[in-house]
């Protein structure tokens, strides 16, 4: 039972210390109070009349002025806080309506909409000043604390953020548990008031892993359950714009039903370092009464600035495959070159070293992908394991690990750029870095010039491995702005960036559109790990997806790894079509076919979904949705009148009546139908599916069933020849 913490403590206060500042949204749906009580600042969040946020404090803690050495920081007596002792001294309101063009996004244009409230708060005794900005939009609230600079206030280091987030009730929600260096967890579903008791049994091990007891990562998404005829809401809570600062968790109270901001430590356990004037991230509460609107709300983004680039004509969308799947089903194919287990970079010489014969990444096997990709007009193959040091990157804690400009001498990267591009295919780039940031920033000018020189625009980085420098976490602000500085140095060379196992995405891709696209989150690679379960792909876009695009990775057609090996008893959770539906509703520029291309030799029909689907996108409309059961999403390609549509489900399968009336009424189309087969299912016969190809309008109505860990896909094209409608007959009804 909710317990109640301030019924006696309103009896006791002069009413004039409750004068709050009243903010609503635009639409007035939203109304968000802010107050000091006794000289603590809170703020409380309404949704139509009804509480969704009670009060909840704001402020930060900060370490003793000219603290050097921390041997536990926890331990140590706070600083002067930013907590308490407060008065307001100025209060400023502005708002904003404009359209803004995303360079690569779901939607030709996105509406940033909102209301202002800037309150500045003095501390007298200390003669501090800081302002907490809200910004109220449509789809709910964001704010955050800057630091005017200040002779009182100038430099100073966080120890922890003591900003609230109290629910009046309990609320069902889908969490991974936090860690300061992995987001690759299986998602939990549970009450607030349980994940206490489920935190223990909510994660398994990985390559780095820093675990925040009973906290869980953000985003965060939640449901107030309810019956009768009352609506239910769908509460997102998250991050965006964070720079110059340690990514955040939630600390859960299951007792109360209440999460407070827990940020990310550096090695000597502080929190921040900052420098006025200074700004915090934006604490980000999206609501609404419709799963399929916290799916469109665009606030992250629009927290974010504008982009930085005067030139952003060099970023565009990449459909790619690689030499990398092959790599994770059984027998075919390594990253090492040798069997060697001890390489000394520059000394080790791998021209009388002897081959393994099992390295993916040479001459013959490329040229094989270049010319899959080509054939089937794929924009680019990623190779993985192309350069020197793999043989003993992983676990080692290596500084010197890779140099990124050295090629095995089985991998002619002159001869194979020249080949690719005389079939209109670039090379992606590969930078694993083993966690060595710091070997990694000495080497970006030379491995970026390497990139230039030969013509590849893009890379994926990786950072697999407990940080160096040593005691760093992936999420710190130091590797914050590493992974900034790399974003940066790419643009120089106008190079678009795809990290993985990096910090999640907090809508930065506006501001730095070359970040085109991240991981952070259990991708398709663990399918061949244990396997994702069938709903999280229901879940990924209410949690990772509202920061920014996830290089997923989708694309798996054979899903039973007993093809590989007789002995193998492993299996993708997915159906094939559901494969087919995450080209559309896990939206990023960046969609890899993943499999292995004899795999869609066999089953060219389907691949042609692949091929057709687009990247970008003029429009996009979230036709149903329920975290952790299904999300069927629709999206119009950038530039023309074609539809595709996309649906995945979960082990429980999904019963979709689809209309069709986005479509222009003075157009014709054609509709191709990928759909799980009636007896498709996700453990047993993965590989059934139907194809289905008919003529549409805005009156059609499809009604589809997604099989048990399925889904489906449909293309929508606009008819341009009249000749293409012979021998069509409408699709209408069951599929």
């Amino acid at each position: 039972m909710k317990i109640v913490k301030t019924s006696v403590l309103f009896l006791m206060l002069s009413p004039a210390l409750f004068l709050a500042q009243s903010l609503k949204s635009p639409d007035g749906n939203f109304e968000m109070n802010f107050q000091l009580k006794n000289g603590v600042p809170y703020y409380h969040l309404n949704y139509k009349g009804k509480t969704v946020i009670e009060d909840s404090k704001l402020g930060l803690r900060l370490l003793k002025d000219n603290t050097i050495a921390f041997d536990n920081v926890n331990k140590l007596p706070d600083g002067k806080n930013l907590n308490s002792d407060f008065e307001k001294i100025a209060e400023n309101r502005d708002s904003k309506n404009e359209n803004w063009a995303p360079v690569l996004g779901e939607k030709k244009y996105y509406t940033n909409h909102y209301n202002e409230l800037s309150v500045t708060l003095n501390q007298p005794n200390e003669d501090r000043k800081i302002i907490v900005k809200f910004r109220l939009f449509n789809d709910g609230l964001g704010f955050r604390y800057e630091f005017p600079q200040q002779k009182n206030l100038n430099y100073f280091v966080v120890k922890e953020e003591d900003t609230e987030f109290n629910f009046p009730y309990d609320l069902k929600s889908w969490w991974v548990p936090a860690d300061y260096d992995t987001q690759e967890y299986k998602p939990t579903t549970s009450l607030v008031s349980q994940i206490s008791t489920k935190w223990e049994s909510s994660f398994d091990s990985n390559a780095s892993q820093t675990l925040v007891k009973n906290a869980v990562q953000s985003p965060l998404m939640l449901k107030k359950e309810v019956s009768g005829k009352e609506k239910p809401l769908y509460i997102n809570l998250a991050e965006a714009a964070v720079i110059n600062y340690p990514a955040s968790h939630l600390e859960v109270d299951s007792e109360n039903f209440d999460f407070k901001t827990h940020l990310t430590p550096d090695a000597q356990g502080a929190k921040g370092y900052m420098q006025t004037p200074a700004v915090t991230p934006w604490r980000t509460v999206i609501v609404s009464e419709r799963a399929e609107e916290v799916l469109d709300s665009k606030m992250i983004f629009n927290l974010n600035e504008p982009t930085k680039y005067t030139d952003t004509s060099w970023i565009h969308p990449v459909k790619y495959i690689g030499v990398w799947w092959q790599m994770f089903v059984p027998n075919r194919g390594t990253w090492n070159y040798t069997n060697i287990d001890n390489v000394h970079l520059g000394v080790t010489d791998y021209s009388k070293a002897k081959p393994n014969g099992t390295h993916a990444a040479n001459n013959d096997n490329v040229k094989k992908y270049i010319d899959f990709a080509s054939k089937h007009g794929f924009d680019a193959v990623l190779v993985e394991g192309w350069n020197e040091g793999w043989e003993d990157w992983f676990g080692k804690s290596k500084e010197f690990v890779f140099d990124f400009i050295t090629p095995y001498p089985d991998f002619d990267i002159k001869m194979l750029n020249e080949y690719a591009h005389s079939k209109n295919v670039k090379l992606i780039m590969h930078h694993e870095t083993s966690a060595s940031a710091t070997n990694y920033e000495r080497w970006l000018d030379p491995a970026f010039k390497l990139m230039k020189e030969h013509g590849y625009d893009a890379v994926k980085t990786g950072y697999v491995g407990n940080i160096i420098p040593r005691g760093e976490h992936h999420y710190s602000q130091w590797m914050i702005n590493h992974y900034q500085r790399v974003v940066d140095k790419a643009a120089e060379y106008k190079i678009m960036v795809n990290s993985h196992e990096s910090v999640r995405p907090s809508g930065l891709s506006r501001t730095y559109p070359n970040w085109i696209a991240a991981e952070a989150a259990r991708g398709t690679e663990f399918e061949a790990m244990g396997g994702n379960n069938p709903d999280h792909t229901t879940i990924l876009p209410f949690t990772r997806f509202m920061g920014g695009p996830m290089d997923y990775t989708p694309g798996i057609f054979q899903t039973q790894y007993n093809y590989y090996d007789a002995n193998s008893k492993n299996f993708a959770n997915t159906t094939l079509a559901k494969q087919l539906g995450l080209y559309v509703v896990m939206y990023s520029p960046l969609q890899m076919a993943c499999d292995l291309p004899e795999n869609y030799e066999r089953h060219l029909d389907a691949f042609q979904f692949i091929k057709d689907v687009a990247l970008d996108w003029d429009d996009s409309r979230y036709l149903e949705a329920e975290p952790g059961r299904y999300i069927t999403a629709a999206r119009k390609a950038k530039g023309t009148n074609n539809w595709f549509i996309g649906c995945t489900s979960s082990e429980q399968g999904h019963a979709s009546t689809l209309k069709l009336d986005f479509l222009d009424a003075d157009k014709q189309y054609i509709a191709t139908v990928y759909a799980d087969a009636k007896d498709a299912d996700y453990k047993t016969n993965p590989q059934a599916y139907v194809i289905r190809k008919g003529i549409v309008s805005p009156k059609t109505v499809l009604k589809l069933k997604a099989a048990p860990g399925g889904g489906y896909a449909i293309s929508i094209m606009e008819v341009k020849d009249k000749a293409e409608l012979k021998g069509l007959k409408k699709l209408s009804g069951n599929i």
